[in-house]
């Protein structure tokens, strides 16, 4: 049986959002990058206490407010590894190096600017996202879009899918235009459900990929955007949506939903199974509102994606 080596990561959250990254000593593998805190889970040990004895040790903390983020796994020939990563959101302490290795507190958005090793892909992405992925509802007159915008945003919505199948490609266009002055005046995110080439005339930050269209993606250097992240519905399009280098992924239906009446659904110990095996955040979608948020993170996802609940 292959070894399986357990990591614990945390991904730390000040008062101000701004998350705590470590540099790795020159003197050790992939050194001078810069890296999340964590460690190894010893024998005996529960991820919520190897959590809490890494940062005592690394960082000189104790965390007092936490969930589990993403789990990422790795499998080799002779081993495999379960990254196992925490949101640290409340310690008491003050964060500083205390095997001398230097820190910093940085906003999400910077995190992209600071060389990681690979494996930490994933996790800043995660770190990234919200828990909440607002897609607009197809059929709403456009002139309706921007106060329904509005309002999700003043509740906290800050991603936002645009999908709107019945206009044509002029109208969606013309939509998306007049939307996204709403969305840089929020500090959201406003990603649209469209074809490639319509993403790229566009100049979107996030495009959002149907399952068809994620298998005729050849890879991810196609778009040219920040955020690619593709619809799936089971494992084969998981893996694909890996291979290919999207970003994240909406994972359905995990409930009936009233589009697709009596179709048949994942339920959530299969949505959890599915889960435990994608190396990419993971939004659970189809049939969900509020009330299935913690149900969703329980389950290993990133957090939900719904129409009604927020639209």
């Amino acid at each position: 049986m292959a070894e399986l080596i357990h990591v614990v990561v945390a991904v730390i959250r000040d008062r101000r959002g701004e998350i705590l990254i470590a540099r790795r000593g020159d003197d050790k593998h992939q050194g001078g990058r810069w890296e999340f805190p964590g460690g190894k889970v010893e024998p005996g040990e529960s991820p919520a206490q190897a959590l809490r004895r890494e940062l005592r040790e690394e960082l000189g903390i104790e965390p007092t407010q936490g969930r589990p983020l993403i789990q990422i796994p790795y499998h080799y020939p002779d081993r495999s590894v379960w990254l196992d990563v925490w949101e640290v959101t409340a310690f008491v302490g003050e964060a500083r190096g205390v095997e001398g290795q230097p820190i910093r507190w940085v906003p999400p958005h910077a995190l992209d600017h600071y060389p990681f090793p690979a494996a930490n892909t994933p996790i800043i992405t995660a770190a990234r996202l919200s828990p909440r992925l607002l897609i607009t509802a197809d059929g709403a007159a456009p002139a309706d879009y921007g106060d329904k915008l509005q309002r999700a945003f003043q509740r906290g919505i800050s991603q936002v899918i645009l999908r709107a199948k019945s206009l044509d490609e002029a109208a969606f266009a013309e939509l998306y235009r007049q939307l996204h002055p709403l969305s840089v005046r929020f500090n959201a995110r406003l990603g649209v459900n469209a074809s490639l080439e319509q993403a790229h005339a566009l100049g979107v930050e996030h495009l959002h990929l149907t399952s068809a269209r994620l298998q005729a993606l050849a890879s991810r250097a196609q778009f040219k955007g920040r955020w690619l992240s593709a619809s799936c519905h089971d494992a084969q399009q998981i893996r694909m949506a890996q291979e290919k280098g999207v970003d994240f992924i909406t994972l359905s239906p995990v409930k009936p939903t009233r589009s697709h009446p009596g179709a048949p659904v994942l339920g959530w110990e299969r949505f959890a199974a599915l889960v435990a095996e994608c190396r990419l955040p993971v939004y659970a979608l189809g049939g969900l509102d509020e009330d299935d948020l913690l149900q969703a993170q329980r389950s290993g996802a990133q957090g939900i994606a719904a129409i009604s609940p927020w639209w």
